[in-house]
């Protein structure tokens, strides 16, 4: 590439970053802006609306709802998926083609047709689910197997998974130890991926937090909803700071990445 092709696509990419972070921004200001009705810019700045916001206790309280139901989710996922992942990679790998529909069906129907299902099926005894953290934590199980399963597949094709199994068993491991001593460590970076995948949708999700737990267990999403009304620099302030917790989970996670590596 010559160096003015180099110089030509990087011009590219920052103007897709900057159209891209257009919204972003003035979403920005409009939380930052005293008043903003007819002029190109705010008349002024002010960080009232995001100490309003970060003063609420039921916000935090949301925030707080939000994080856990979805880093429950994630954490079971985890647990349930790469087992699973590595009995079918080794053991049964013509089951692949099979489970690569089967995670395609939460995206067949949708999520409201799933709802009302479900609060058939959670409603009444002997399992009243509805209005409690665990059904979302099955939902988003659900949302989330898709990304964490063709995440940590890829990742799994990449690393060679037979020969590295068998290598270790020539140097005396049993097959369940080269799982969690040489196979293990080696997907971590798949694993990361699709949890941040994973959290950046969940945190984000609406119909299934609304229609299933509603008030009863507050999330991020449904808070947004129910103070849409109050005030538009208030809701900007709120999704500013969504956007901010989001990107602070990504910060952590590929610095410990970093570290582990």
């Amino acid at each position: 590439m010559s160096k003015s092709e180099y110089v030509y696509h990087r011009i590219i990419v920052w103007l897709v970053f900057v159209i891209l972070a257009l919204p972003l921004v003035a979403t920005l200001f409009y939380a930052l802006a005293t008043r903003w009705v007819a002029t190109i810019l705010p008349d002024g700045l002010t960080l009232k609306w995001l100490i309003q916001l970060w003063s609420d206790p039921r916000f935090l309280v949301a925030l707080w709802h939000s994080l856990l139901i979805c880093l429950g989710s994630l954490l079971f996922s985890l647990l349930l998926v790469l087992p699973t992942m590595f009995v079918i990679a080794y053991y049964f790998p013509k089951l692949d083609a099979v489970m690569n529909i089967l995670i395609l069906l939460p995206f067949a129907i949708p999520p409201v047709v799933s709802s009302v299902g479900l609060l058939q099926l959670y409603s009444s005894p002997p399992l009243m689910l509805t209005g409690t953290p665990w059904i979302l934590i099955g939902c988003y199980f659900t949302i989330a197997l898709p990304f964490i399963y063709r995440a940590i597949a890829n990742n799994m094709q990449a690393i060679n998974l037979r020969e590295l199994i068998d290598a270790a068993h020539l140097l005396g491991a049993s097959t369940w130890q080269a799982a969690l001593l040489v196979v293990l460590p080696n997907l971590r970076k798949g694993a990361t991926i699709a949890v941040l995948l994973s959290f950046s949708f969940l945190i984000g999700e609406f119909v299934f937090a609304n229609l299933l737990v509603g008030t009863s267990y507050e999330t991020l999403q449904v808070y947004l909803y129910n103070v849409r009304n109050s005030s538009g620099h208030f809701s900007s302030a709120l999704v500013i700071s969504y956007f901010v917790v989001v990107l602070l989970v990504t910060w952590l996670a590929n610095t410990l990445n970093r570290e582990r590596g």
